[in-house]
C-alpha cells in the first residue's frame, strides 16, 4: 500500500505553550489534516526572504483522536536554524509550512497491544507522549510503563500531564530519573539509565514488553543493546534518535 503524496501546506499557529525553560509545544491548524499514528512526525520549512530555505523534523505530540489540529513540542537548540525561530519570532496566528505525518516505523496503536515500555530522553518524550495520549484517548487498559531521563526537575517535559496519569491511571506509570540534579528528597532513580535500572523496569512485563526507545543517540544505543540483553526480541524494540543533548 503506497502512502499518499505528502504536500507542503501552511498549518496557522492556534496555541503556544511553555513546558520546560527550553521547549515550547506550537499547535497548528491545517488545511489538510490527516490522522496520523502515534510516534509520527512532520517536516517544518523556513523560507528567508532571500530564498534560502531550511528544513526540519519534530514529532507529533498530539493524540491521532484530535481532530483537525496538530501539537508540535520543540526543543530550543541554540545554534540551530529553525527552533529558535519557533521560541523567538512566531506568536499565534503566524503560518507555518510543514509536511506530513510521515514515518510507519516508529509507531504504535492500541491494535498493537502491549504490554508497552516506553523509555525516553530528553525531548525524545515527544513521540511516547503522543502514544501515551492515544491509549488514554481510546480508554485502552493496555499496561504501559514510562522511563524518562532529564537532566533536572525543570527539564522535564509534560511533568503536571504525566503525573496526572499515572494518578488517574492504575495500568501506567512513570518512572523519572535525574543525571544532574534531583529534586530536594528525591528517592528515585538520579543516573543515566543504565541495565539495573532497565531489569527494574521491564521486570513486570518480561520479554512480553513491546519497547520504543526515543532520545540521544547515545542513550538509545545502549539502551537498545540492554533491553536485547534481557532477552526482549530485536523485533519487538522500537528505536528513534536524534543529536546529542547530554541527557
Amino acid at each position: 500500500m503506497t502512502q499518499p503524496l505528502l504536500e507542503w501546506q501552511a498549518g496557522t499557529v492556534t496555541a503556544i505553550r511553555p513546558e520546560t525553560r527550553q521547549t515550547k509545544s506550537f499547535t497548528l491548524a491545517l488545511p489538510k489534516w490527516m490522522a496520523h499514528r502515534a510516534g509520527m512526525h512532520y517536516d517544518v520549512r523556513l523560507t528567508a526572504p532571500d530564498g534560502y530555505q531550511t528544513e526540519r523534523s519534530y514529532s507529533v505530540a498530539s493524540a491521532p483522536e484530535r481532530v483537525g489540529t496538530i501539537e508540535l513540542t520543540v526543543e530550543r537548540i541554540a545554534d540551530g536554524e529553525v527552533s529558535p525561530y519557533l521560541h523567538d519570532v512566531v506568536v499565534t496566528g503566524d503560518q507555518i509550512e510543514v509536511r506530513g505525518p510521515i514515518g510507519g516505523y516508529f509507531v504504535w496503536d492500541v491494535a498493537l497491544g502491549g504490554p508497552l515500555l516506553l523509555i525516553g530522553g530528553g525531548s525524545g518524550v515527544v513521540p511516547l507522549m503522543a502514544m501515551l495520549r492515544h491509549r488514554a484517548a481510546e480508554r485502552a487498559t493496555i499496561p504501559a510503563r514510562l522511563l524518562y531521563s532529564s537532566r533536572t526537575q525543570d527539564d522535564v517535559i509534560y511533568r503536571d500531564e504525566l503525573d496526572a496519569l499515572a494518578a488517574g491511571d492504575r495500568g501506567f506509570e512513570a518512572f523519572f530519573t535525574f543525571t544532574r540534579q534531583a529534586p530536594p528528597g528525591w528517592t528515585g532513580y538520579q543516573r543515566r539509565i543504565d541495565p539495573t535500572m532497565l531489569g527494574e523496569v521491564i521486570k513486570p512485563f518480561g520479554a512480553k514488553a513491546r519497547a520504543y526507545v526515543c532520545g540521544p543517540t547515545l542513550l538509545v544505543e545502549s539502551v537498545a543493546s540492554a533491553l536485547a540483553q534481557t532477552g526482549l526480541p530485536i523485533e519487538q524494540i522500537r528505536t528513534e534518535r536524534f543529536g546529542p543533548t547530554g541527557v
